[in-house]
């Protein structure tokens, strides 16, 4: 039998009303606030990051390909839609490249073989033509982005807050979908029609199109400034045939993949005459921003860690002086100091777990409750989304745990040492 677990039990479920309990319930609640929080915030940000960067990827893709010129003029430069790699590019699933190998970030000074974590999930040409919608009262500057037979309408749908998408067939679609923030400052709806006024050539053009949706993504400065038609719409107001188009979008099916896709589409894909960019190097800011959010949930988890270390340190140091008068007769049977210290750690362990039960319960019943009914609300114009999404990663909740467990225990290793500061013949004699 193993006797110290056996007397760790039996002080734990004693019942015994003393000022140890109230320690220990204080310790208990301690691990239990922690480790809620700790689950809350890394589904927070976990949720945060999730949904700022499938707003931007939805829409805008993860990688472009354009002419080489692009960036320097940032006018839309046709490219031939008529490519060695359109569109069987979606059809990579994987690609092997070599890597450093590293231990604990240290490099090794060998290099191994690794493969991608998926593909390229999906391509699709666009072409855009910037304008100014007029109305009966009010102007507003667009720009239209033209798509065709192969734009993936998944990306799209959760932000279509009304109508329908564009319908594309044999003609011309004069159809198009201006985002919410573009219908309320113009003051239209579905079914409404404007007209667009575009130069060309030192020449003023008009088309005029219909509402058939509306879109939000939350994310401000693009619904302003975007707008989607056909796509032979914006080829006829830039001069060029059905097999021109402004370039490709590309996505991915796993982000962490990015520059590495990146890299081998412009390496061992293009031509010479194309470029592609990815959607990191078009906007740096908002990565800086998300990879900030890691430095943010690791202090959270050091402080909440830091929490519930220090209070089962005080919890432990009550209980081992209380039990004086016990550790003083074990050690007059015989018992050794490791033995007596192993009841403590124990007993702590039991005062944890009891914690670390109830913080699992509180952290993801929040999760739920915010998902379900999103209580939490946020400022869309400054976090881009109008309530604090959550996502509960399994495995993140299960290192929230352990880690919880064992560095708390690994702290209590060193007070358990004052056991062994105990005189047999002054505990026995302790009141």
């Amino acid at each position: 039998m193993n006797l110290p677990f056996f007397i760790a039990r039996r002080i734990a479920f004693s019942g015994e009303n003393n000022f140890s309990r109230v320690i220990i319930r204080i310790a208990q609640a301690a691990v239990a606030l922690s480790v809620a929080v700790m689950i809350a915030a890394t589904a927070l940000i976990a949720g945060f990051k999730h949904e700022i960067s499938r707003k931007i990827f939805e829409f805008w893709g993860h990688i472009h390909i354009s002419d080489t010129a692009y960036s320097l003029s940032f006018e839309p430069i046709p490219i031939e839609r008529d490519q060695d790699f359109y569109p069987s590019l979606d059809t990579v699933r994987s690609i092997d490249y070599f890597e450093e190998a590293q231990v604990w970030g240290m490099p090794m000074g060998r290099e191994v073989e690794k493969r991608s974590r998926g593909g390229i999930r999906h391509i699709q040409a666009f072409a855009h033509k910037p304008g100014i919608i007029r109305t009966k009262t009010a102007m507003e500057g667009i720009i239209l982005k033209g798509i065709g037979q192969d734009f993936d309408w998944n990306n799209l749908m959760p932000y279509l807050q009304e109508g329908q998408p564009i319908a594309l067939g044999d003609t011309v679609s004069r159809d198009i979908i201006i985002s919410r923030q573009t219908a309320d400052r113009l003051q239209v709806g579905v079914g409404d029609r404007f007209i667009v006024h575009f130069v060309k050539g030192g020449e003023q053009l008009r088309r005029r199109f219909q509402i058939c949706g509306i879109y939000k993504t939350g994310l401000e400065e693009y619904d302003r400034k975007f707008a989607i038609c056909d796509i032979r719409q914006t080829q006829e107001l830039l001069g060029w045939t059905e097999g021109q188009v402004a370039g490709f979008e590309i996505w991915l099916d796993d982000l962490r993949d990015l520059d590495l896709y990146n890299e081998y589409i412009y390496s061992e894909v293009l031509p010479p005459d194309l470029l592609c960019v990815s959607i990191r190097s078009k906007f740096p800011a908002i990565f800086e921003w998300l990879q900030l959010q890691d430095l943010n949930e690791v202090v959270i988890l050091g402080l909440m860690l830091a929490v519930a270390i220090i209070n089962m340190v005080t919890a432990l140091l009550v209980l081992v002086l209380e039990r004086t008068t016990m550790i003083g007769v074990l050690k007059a049977l015989g018992e050794t100091n490791r033995r007596i210290r192993r009841i403590f750690l124990y007993y702590a362990a039991v005062i944890t777990l009891t914690g670390m039960f109830w913080g699992n319960l509180l952290g993801l019943g929040f999760c739920y409750l915010q998902e379900k009914f999103r209580f939490i609300t946020l400022n869309e114009a400054d976090y881009y989304l109008s309530y604090a999404p959550v996502k509960i990663n399994w495995l993140a909740v299960l290192g929230v745990n352990v880690g919880t467990l064992a560095v708390t225990l690994l702290f209590l290793i060193l007070p358990s040492f004052l056991v062994s500061k105990i005189a047999p013949v002054k505990a026995i004699q302790f009141k």
